[in-house]
């Protein structure tokens, strides 16, 4: 996290804001609304008027969004208004028209009295010039681009976006469809990496398969520093302590990396480094485990958080709950803490609940696909049914889902 800081932050068009993270406030300088404007489509009326409910006034105008009604509201009138049309002068409440009845062609029933202000937005009354409407860290949502726009914020200070290079090595990987030869399998890690990356808000440029060529490889890893831009490399496989890979071997010798053992099952090998760039400085590279579920989990634990700081989110980690697990979780006593990937569910007691998806091996992606969620379970001999475990939130829609 410490070799990942948030980006150099830079001005951008709103349109091109979202998703993004705000490096500095945002303070108004327009009143939203602009002016006071009815929140009903009714009658402009005098409150005193009415007070004695239900009385005739007689109708002088009508006055749509976007208009502006020339007519004062004298004592003993009322003038038609649709909502978001400017309140007119003299008038202090708005009668809704499901509270009237039209008397020809130019006299409204009013059947109940109403207060001064009733259904009257207030010049001012979102949000008033000088007020700081969002504050730096802040991500830019499309409701927060609904408000930046309403008060002509047309350019926005943000972290610049991070793209972040994706690639898989491997002479015995598969991703054209063709079918199996001996010692051949399917590439699942990078389509997968790719899809989280760019749900984690990031820009992926794909590197596709790189064959193991040692020297294929560094000129790979150079183009997307030099050439792309990319701010961040992701490779999985050839991390592990004792394993002689090509992205191992080219990596030791271009970056300046370190080769972890890490306590958690699964994904305990982990690498990271930084790789230096000609114009200074130096882009961090993730090296994730080969095995699918290990990638994903690593992923999610180690490189997802520092890629999130690096585009300015303050807190960049998934949400974390506290939740019951339903099942018995036996495991054995090995010095690390394991992620049981769980389906997470409000139970009948208002609290969240959780139940493994299936089989929990390191290669056994497709039960892995079905979690909502991560349960971790520390070392020891397991987790009893009813036994409160913490839950980490996956997905782009993080949190438990409707009953199980």
């Amino acid at each position: 996290m410490a070799a990942c800081p948030p980006r150099t932050p830079v001005t951008v068009p709103l349109a091109q804001a979202r998703g993004l993270v705000l490096a500095s406030d945002v303070v108004a300088t327009e009143a939203v609304p602009s002016f006071d404007n009815t929140a009903v489509d009714g009658y402009a009326v005098r409150a005193a008027d009415v007070a004695a409910a239900p009385v005739t006034l007689r109708v002088v105008d009508e006055v749509a969004a976007g208009a502006v009604s020339d007519h004062v509201v004298e004592p003993g009138t009322a003038i038609r208004i649709m909502t978001g049309a400017p309140v007119p002068n003299g008038c202090d409440a708005i009668v809704m028209v499901e509270e009237t009845e039209r008397v020809g062609e130019d006299a409204v029933l009013v059947r109940t009295p109403v207060s001064p202000g009733d259904a009257v937005r207030a010049a001012g009354s979102d949000v008033t010039p000088g007020t700081t409407v969002f504050t730096a860290g802040t991500p830019v949502t499309a409701m927060v681009e609904g408000v930046l726009a309403s008060i002509n914020a047309r350019e926005v200070t943000v972290h610049a976006p991070v793209r972040v290079a994706v690639l898989s090595t491997g002479d015995e990987l598969v991703d054209d469809g063709s079918p199996l030869r001996p010692g051949q399998i399917r590439e699942s890690n990078r389509t997968m990496l790719r899809r989280i990356i760019a749900e984690a808000g990031a820009e992926v440029v794909d590197l596709g398969i790189v064959r193991d060529d040692e020297a294929l490889l560094e000129q790979v890893l150079t183009d997307a520093v030099e050439t792309h831009g990319c701010d961040a490399l992701v490779t999985s496989g050839g991390v592990s302590m004792g394993d002689y890979d090509v992205v191992k071997a080219v990596l030791a010798r271009v970056a300046r990396m370190q080769w972890f053992q890490i306590a958690m099952k699964p994904a305990k090998p982990f690498a990271f480094g930084t790789l230096p760039v000609r114009a200074g400085g130096a882009v961090p590279v993730f090296g994730l485990p080969g095995n699918p579920v290990s990638s994903l989990m690593s992923f999610e634990l180690l490189a997802r958080p520092a890629l999130r700081q690096m585009m300015g989110h303050p807190h960049p980690h998934r949400p974390r709950v506290r939740g019951i697990v339903d099942e018995d979780v036996p495991r054995r006593r090995d010095g690390k803490t394991h992620f049981d990937r769980v389906h997470a569910f409000w139970g009948t007691d208002g609290r969240v609940h959780v139940r493994r998806t299936g089989p929990q091996g390191s290669h056994q992606l497709a039960s892995t696909a079905v979690a909502n969620a991560i349960m971790a379970v520390p070392d020891g001999e397991g987790v009893r049914a009813g036994d409160t475990v913490t839950v980490t939130f996956l997905g782009p829609d993080s949190g438990p889902s409707a009953q199980f």
